[in-house]
């Protein structure tokens, strides 16, 4: 087993809102976890912690609980890591309001018979098969609405884990049962990938290969590998910024099983 992992923020003054983790239970197989951070708009989301320290809590109850509790599906790994997160501050902060810190989730879990896999909201996971087909495992409900409407706060937040709209996690444990949950035979998996929109955008924004490419530079580059290359497209002057910002926080994990 071979697993390479990377995370980049996007601004050196600023605190990387991702979280990338991996483990290698005793009992064998493995975990990965990849958070996306979601920065709120004028720093207002009523918490007093802050994004990076929700995305370290909840990263880590996941991976934990991936690990520890082989026999808990992923979506009620997601439940229960939600719901102790949120009672960590819920004396502290507002849970109520709609920026309360929240993230992006991709869980990948693997043991001699099957990989499981958990997406919610617009972090992607890859699954490559033996015979080099890519898979992308994409929860597109973001992508559909319209960039004009995110361009706006209020518009943006009255589709923020609301019907309609799009779901991430953030303070509400039913938020589980609106992620993408699957499990694939492990025989059938040769390799997986984990990526945030800031690494991501190599292929879906810029358009620099497609997902077999961008697997094959995270297989041959590694995770750094391509998350500089991101970041040479955003750098230059000719391509327009992706979304909102011009640079992501950037993570990336890659493991060869």
């Amino acid at each position: 087993m071979r697993i390479d992992l990377a995370s980049t923020p996007g601004h050196q003054e600023r605190p990387n809102e991702d979280w990338v983790s991996a483990a290698a239970p005793a009992s064998g197989g493995g975990v990965l976890v990849v958070l996306d951070g979601v920065t709120p708009p004028r720093g207002d989301d009523g918490c007093v912690h802050g994004v990076p320290w929700f995305v370290a809590r909840l990263g880590g109850r996941l991976t934990e609980l991936s690990g520890s509790r082989r026999d808990m599906p992923l979506d009620q790994v997601l439940t229960e890591s939600v719901r102790a997160t949120a009672d960590a501050h819920r004396d502290t902060c507002d849970l109520s309001h709609v920026r309360t810190p929240q993230a992006t989730v991709v869980v990948v879990r693997w043991d001699g018979r099957y990989v499981e896999h958990l997406v919610l909201s617009d972090s992607v996971l890859l699954l490559q098969a033996p015979d080099g087909e890519v898979t992308a495992v994409l929860d597109d409900r973001l992508d559909r609405i319209p960039r004009e409407v995110l361009g706006s706060v209020a518009a943006t937040d009255a589709l923020r884990n609301a019907e309609g709209g799009f779901f991430t996690a953030a303070a509400d444990p039913a938020v589980a049962a609106r992620a993408l949950t699957g499990r694939t035979p492990r025989e059938r998996v040769r390799a997986v990938a984990a990526l945030t929109d800031g690494a991501s955008r190599w292929t879906d924004t810029f358009g620099q290969g497609d997902w077999a490419d961008c697997l094959a530079v995270l297989r041959k580059e590694g995770a750094q590998g391509l998350i500089d290359r991101v970041r040479a497209v955003e750098c230059d002057p000719a391509r327009p910024s992706a979304r909102h910002k011009r640079h992501d926080d950037a993570s990336a994990v890659y493991a060869e099983l």
